[in-house]
């Protein structure tokens, strides 16, 4: 059994720029803390457990010490509490991120009515939401932009997971709301590229393994576009939950992971898919 392992599978620069900071914190001791998962991976978030830093959900329960700020940035109120707080900052908000959330803040300073499209419940949508000063909505897809109140002037950025096909769906329902319309691509590369990498994977293989966190929007993506075309696409977090059955018949196996996939979970998922292979009856 062959199995293909996609080249821009794991970490992305963000999220291994911030797990980097984020253990080097750790390695330092003291009171530390992350404000909300590091990175959509529930194993590296136990791995920092395990070395005493604890996952707060509020800045307010943190009398000192040292906050890190996760890799899909906070809300800008959060981000003020923690300097009042006078707490040390490790700010591991992916630089992409960061540029969203600073466009947002640019754009309602010049007037603009916000648009973010991207997913309303997610943490990174929302903190960069926290940076408008002005009316700001959340907007899934052209339909739900086609919604909208019109408006003098709109500002659009989506979240840096967004496809670019969805965003200039809701641009061009944006067009015809409002009179001057200034966009800003925040569309991070990384997750175009695993996507177009992951479809075609799938399109020549028997088997599609996705690893990565059930809570990564990317991952769940990820799985999503390999079984519109690969009905045995498998999503999962680690290598205990690969099922032998799922290989039967299977010549070709796809392997892609999230951008919040350490390469140790990858090498464990790879390892597991071979001794499934050796234990198989031709």
């Amino acid at each position: 059994m062959e199995v293909i392992l996609a080249k821009q599978a794991g970490f992305c620069f963000g999220v291994k720029r911030a797990t980097h900071l984020a253990f080097e914190a750790a390695d330092k001791g003291g009171e530390t803390y992350t404000l909300g998962p590091i990175i959509h991976s529930p194993q590296v978030v136990q791995r920092l457990e395990e070395m005493g830093v604890k996952t707060l959900s509020d800045v307010e329960d943190v009398e000192s010490g040292t906050i890190i700020i996760r890799s899909h940035g906070v809300a800008a109120k959060e981000l003020e509490a923690a300097v009042r707080r006078k707490l040390e900052i490790v700010d591991a908000t992916c630089p992409f991120v960061k540029k969203a959330q600073e466009h947002v803040a640019s754009l309602s300073r010049a007037g603009y009515d916000v648009v973010v499209v991207g997913d309303a419940d997610h943490p990174e949508v929302q903190g960069i939401v926290s940076y408008a000063t002005g009316r700001v909505y959340v907007v899934g897809n052209g339909e739900e932009a086609e919604r909208l109140p019109r408006m003098s002037k709109i500002g659009v950025v989506a979240q840096t997971t967004q496809s670019f096909e969805n965003l200039q769906h809701v641009v061009t329902a944006c067009l015809a709301k409002a009179g001057e319309i200034r966009v800003y691509r925040t569309i991070c590369d990384a997750t175009a590229v695993r996507q177009e990498e992951a479809k075609a994977l799938a399109g020549k293989v028997d088997c599609m393994i996705v690893i990565g966190g059930y809570n990564s929007a990317n991952t769940r993506r990820l799985a999503q576009v390999c079984s519109e075309l690969l009905r045995r696409t498998h999503h999962i977090e680690t290598a205990s939950q690969l099922d032998p059955a799922w290989f039967a018949g299977v010549d070709k196996v796809g392997v892609t992971a999230g951008a919040s996939t350490p390469k140790w979970l990858i090498d464990d998922v790879l390892d597991r898919i071979e001794e499934i292979d050796k234990d198989k009856i031709y």
